[in-house]
């Protein structure tokens, strides 16, 4: 199992401690975001590893979609709260968060399973500076430099049918609406079998404390993003 060094299960309660989810975030997702380090103080668990989690426990439906309600922290025990066709993460005080609504037939092939999930953390993860640059730069935002802070929202996928083959997935459209300081970004994705698009999905994220785009800083994030990857195990963006 693809999530088995990443998660520590007793019975139906799970949870990830910081090396667990600092592994994921850069091994698996390609994911070098600071919150993410095992000694950052605003550390918290990658929100894909929660979704590829339980795509492993419930297989995978024509349709999902999965919002975040919260940040979860290192160590702490969670469980799913069943109700139909919704799962709900919980803590120990029920405190909600994550969401997952499915529906439509399954594919509980875990090879496609596997597959799908680590096409998509690796999307998912890399979606700074490749994606967030061009379009805060059209925009003329930008994340604080100093206090860069990108939250995960929601995500969901539709299969229009499932493959033999394990899905690609390929950015369809990209879009950033901007409210104050805040800016709401909406990415739509595609899922291919060779040429055939077999399904589509979207992400949505919350960027805070937007401040006015400013080349040389913005170039200063990239260099500082390029740097952590180099000396963390990845490849630098160009």
């Amino acid at each position: 199992m693809l999530l088995q060094p990443y998660v520590n299960v007793q019975g139906e309660e799970f949870s990830f401690s910081r090396a667990q989810a600092s592994q994921f975030a850069k091994q698996i997702a390609s994911d070098f975001n600071p919150i993410h380090d095992e000694d950052s103080k605003r550390f918290c668990v990658p929100g894909d590893l929660l979704f590829a989690f339980l795509l492993h426990k419930y297989g995978l439906s024509e349709r999902l979609s999965c919002t975040f309600n919260g940040m979860v922290g290192s160590d702490v025990v969670l469980h799913c709260r069943e109700e139909g066709n919704s799962v709900e993460v919980l803590d120990q005080n029920d405190k909600s968060y994550l969401m997952l609504e499915q529906s439509g037939s399954k594919q509980q092939n875990c090879q496609f399973i596997e597959a799908l999930v680590r096409d998509y953390v690796r999307f998912s993860g890399q979606n700074f500076p490749h994606i967030l640059q061009p379009l805060m730069q059209q925009h003329q935002v930008m994340i604080h430099p100093q206090r860069p802070l990108v939250i995960y929202q929601s995500m969901a996928l539709h299969f229009f049918r499932f493959s033999d083959n394990c899905p690609q997935l390929k950015l369809s459209d990209s879009s950033l609406e901007i409210d104050g300081k805040r800016g709401n970004v909406l990415l739509k994705f595609e899922l291919l079998d060779g040429s055939e698009v077999i399904g589509a999905g979207e992400k949505r994220m919350i960027l805070s404390n937007l401040v006015p785009y400013d080349a040389e800083q913005m170039q200063g994030l990239v260099d500082i993003y390029n740097e952590r990857k180099l000396r963390l195990g990845g490849d630098a963006t160009v």
